[in-house]
């Protein structure tokens, strides 16, 4: 059933006034938790240099592996909620950014390619495309039972194609509303709706799970976002 326009535009500032929430957030978790966390470091470090009692230097020292652990955790979450690069670089830098993350925290190798050069996209379109490209991958790291995805990304002036496979375990698309990331799949779709764009998705027990994202970027109909 199609969505109506009222309904669309609502949803559309929703997801923007939620992707504002999650970007403060992202922001105050590195300069502010973060920075606070290495300031503590820092005290810490101090005293163990000084500390004399062996134990008590031991002791300091755990302390002091656990805050850097965290640090860094703290980074990870705060680069996954909002890639400061999506901002500053553009899309396909963040995309390159979050893979090599995707990588080192789930062992999953990634495949990439590009091809043509990258087209200016909005800010809001960008978030959207992103977001729908790390739902995408964090329902592999969940479900697919795979260790290879292959992406490709294709540019043109006129639109940005982009294609992944997770050669997973994949799934029966007549059960598709039992599965357990069909919502994020309905949220995916929504989100390419409100761009203009669109999102499809294939799959078949054995053979893994293809996703094609599709954003018009000139003489595209207005879109909501």
């Amino acid at each position: 059933m199609e969505i109506s326009e009222s309904k669309l535009r609502i949803n559309s500032y929703i997801i923007q006034s939620q992707e504002e929430e999650i970007k403060r957030i992202a922001l105050e978790l590195h300069e502010g938790v973060g920075q606070n966390l290495f300031s503590i470091l820092t005290g810490l470090q101090f005293v163990e240099s000084s500390a004399s009692q062996p134990d008590m230097k031991v002791y300091l020292n755990e302390m002091t592996q656990l805050i850097e652990k965290t640090i860094q955790e703290i980074r990870l979450l705060s680069v996954e909620l909002y890639p400061p690069a999506l901002t500053t670089l553009g899309l396909q830098p963040a995309i390159k950014s979050y893979i090599s993350l995707y990588t080192n925290t789930f062992g999953i190798i990634v495949d990439f390619e590009t091809s043509g050069n990258e087209q200016f996209i909005s800010e809001p379109k960008r978030i959207s495309i992103f977001r729908v490209f790390q739902e995408a991958f964090t329902n592999i790291a969940k479900y697919a039972d795979t260790s290879n995805i292959k992406m490709k990304m294709y540019w043109t002036e006129k639109e940005l194609k982009i294609h992944i496979d997770d050669f997973g375990k994949g799934f029966h698309q007549e059960e598709l509303s039992k599965n357990p990331y069909a919502l994020g799949i309905a949220a995916m779709k929504e989100r390419m709706l409100l761009t203009g764009g669109t999102f499809t998705i294939s799959s078949k027990i054995g053979k893994g799970t293809s996703i094609e994202i599709s954003l018009p970027l000139q003489g595209a109909k207005e879109s909501l976002i």
